[in-house]
């Protein structure tokens, strides 16, 4: 006769086994059809209480049952806990809504060059314009960091069922099936949030192969969605993982979490991993510089949501990513001095206006001001300006002796200079001298107020090369007049028009009439060319003009009231003295305009 408690034991073990069999869906209609969890609460503790006297009798040494048939309860048992575990997680995750994830009150800006396009001599983009990029910091505190936004994916209610399930599953060794499960459902809710955002499924090549224009959205929705991706849906998916099956066995929580998460980290930071590998070129810098602080901003999240030593390679990945962003931006701010360097367009722009390449390196480097902060820290060694020109002599160009100032100041100034020398090769493509003079003023004039313009550059670049700036535009401004109105003026002279003999002295109308004749071809041919050219700041312009008015009007003025008595006893005065003062004043105002101006519409009569 067996044992009381055997007995006991064995009537227990069938009552829990009928009701195993009973939810056995291989065989029960009812069980396909229904699930238990979606029923009665009561129903599933019993299931629950099934199970458990079924693990109880695997390790009694008192119940006299054969051990096949508890582990066909167990295999039973467990097939329909997967399926109720499989059946609460996909009932139970919802959409998420995306929109509400994004704080309204946390952004920044930053600017960039819009499609700059590659850097040659046939073809240049002269605009600069701003566009807002989300650069998001939330403030909910959160473990080690302050941004990390935890929102609750599953309902507490379902949850107390899915780890009471999972503790079932683990205690009959079963986590394998648990997590396989668990990271097949969650990973598909990931991989749907993921489309949302926007993040596509790109390898590092089909990344490369993308035209830049197209990149530079993908990385403005990159940025925004990976705050999302590493601050609220990872570190949501290892709340919940927590939730669940922390506690239950060796690691289990954080096995699951990598489970979901791994494939679509992966996919993420592949993205950013081929950006700072592709090709450097220099209207990818600042989109590079966009990544690297986003990147770096989030960081500290990263390494709070992948602590653990099994989530370590996404850590890694992304701190090798952020080195590698460091070094591209190093490298294309390299490649830009070369670029300004090897500019080697001969053709003159019309009129000695600025170059296209002076307003690209300004534009260029005002945005290098703004980012600032994240340069000063990447830029650690001065540029090297030995064997820079191949030998070649940068004329007066000197790099001045600066003291206390970062490496990246340095390279701007470097820059600066590397534009001068060829701004200067440009110049001698003019046929005028004056016109090549009015083309250095124009340019290094355009370089000191984008300077002036931008605190942080003026800062960076310092007073007294700014100075020196200053000082070259105005010697060329002193050099186009000389080589301008050296000799109109010259045709207003005294000498050569007095004569002696031996009864009298006087003036020679001849000498006189033939003076006026030179002032008024070469005035003309002065103001026929210099109305064609541009000055294209107001304020140098009308300075300019002032200048000019102030040394030929006087001059004029005075040669004519000393001879026009002579040419008006003659005849025909009006074909020697053909302008008044008044015309001479009105007619510089038709310089640096741009366009030409007939000169005959400009006079007056006398």
């Amino acid at each position: 006769m067996e044992p009381p408690e055997k007995v006991v034991a064995a009537v227990q073990f069938e009552a829990a086994e009928k009701l195993i069999l009973r939810w056995d869906s291989t065989v029960s209609e009812e069980a396909r059809e229904r699930m238990i969890f979606d029923g009665d609460r009561q129903e599933a503790d019993r299931y629950l209480n099934a199970v458990d006297e079924i693990q109880r009798s695997m390790e009694s040494t008192t119940v006299a049952v054969d051990s096949s048939k508890i582990n066909g309860a167990i295999q039973i048992a467990m097939a329909r806990l997967e399926d109720e575990f499989r059946n609460i997680l996909i009932t139970h995750t919802n959409p998420i809504e995306i929109d509400s994830l994004i704080d309204p009150n946390s952004s920044s800006s930053c600017r960039s060059i819009a499609s700059m396009g590659e850097f040659n001599a046939e073809e240049y983009t002269e605009d600069v314009q701003e566009h807002e990029e989300q650069r998001s910091r939330n403030s909910t505190s959160y473990r080690t960091t302050s941004s990390i936004r935890e929102i609750d994916l599953i309902p507490s209610e379902p949850i107390y069922d899915l780890r009471s399930i999972a503790e079932r599953m683990i205690t009959a060794g079963y986590l394998r099936e648990c997590i396989q499960v668990y990271g097949s459902v969650r990973k598909s809710a990931v991989d749907a949030s993921f489309r949302r955002l926007g993040v596509e499924k790109l390898s590092i090549g089909d990344v490369q192969r993308l035209e830049w224009d197209e990149l530079e959205a993908k990385i403005r929705s990159w940025i925004k969605a990976a705050k999302i991706c590493v601050r609220i849906l990872f570190a949501s998916e290892k709340k919940l993982c927590e939730q669940i099956f922390e506690g239950l066995g060796t690691n289990a929580d954080d096995a699951c979490f990598m489970e979901t998460v791994k494939g679509p980290a992966i996919q993420l930071f592949n993205f950013a991993e081929a950006i700072s590998i592709s090709r450097r070129s220099p209207e990818k810098l600042f989109k590079i510089l966009d990544l690297h602080d986003a990147l770096s901003d989030l960081l500290p999240d990263v390494d709070a949501v992948f602590r653990s030593k099994s989530s370590e390679s996404v850590r890694v990945q992304a701190a090798e990513i952020l080195s590698r962003l460091a070094e591209a931006a190093r490298g294309i701010l390299s490649e830009f001095e070369n670029a300004v360097q090897r500019e080697i367009s001969k053709i003159p722009v019309p009129g000695g206006t600025i170059h296209p390449l002076t307003r690209y390196v300004m534009n260029y480097i005002n945005l290098i001001s703004d980012y600032k902060q994240t340069l000063i820290e990447l830029i650690v060694s001065k540029p090297s300006m030995n064997s820079r020109f191949s030998g070649e002599s940068i004329g007066d160009i000197e790099f001045p002796e600066l003291e206390n100032q970062s490496p990246l100041a340095l390279h701007l100034i470097w820059i600066i200079m590397i534009l001068q020398f060829n701004l200067d090769g440009k110049s001698k493509h003019y046929k005028d001298a004056s016109l090549a003079h009015l083309f250095i003023m124009n340019n290094v004039h355009y370089i000191v107020q984008k300077i002036r313009g931008s605190k942080e550059l003026q800062e960076m670049i310092g007073d007294d090369f700014l100075r020196n700036l200053t000082r070259k535009f105005r010697q060329a401004a002193t050099s186009y007049q000389r080589a301008t109105w050296v000799g109109v003026l010259h045709s207003l002279r005294d000498e050569g028009l007095h004569v002696k003999g031996g009864f009298s002295s006087g003036v020679s109308k001849s000498a006189l009439r033939e003076r006026f004749k030179t002032f008024n071809a070469t005035f003309e041919e002065v103001h026929r060319a210099q109305s064609t050219w541009l000055v294209p700041d107001p304020q140098l312009r009308e300075e300019l003009r002032i200048s000019i008015a102030e040394k030929l009007l006087p001059a004029y003025r005075s040669f004519l009231g000393r001879y026009r008595s002579h040419i008006e006893s003659g005849k025909h005065p009006e074909m020697y003295i053909k302008y008044s003062v008044d015309d001479l004043e009105a007619a510089v105002l038709d310089f640096f305009e741009g366009y030409p101006v007939s000169l005959h519409m400009r006079r007056r009569s006398h």
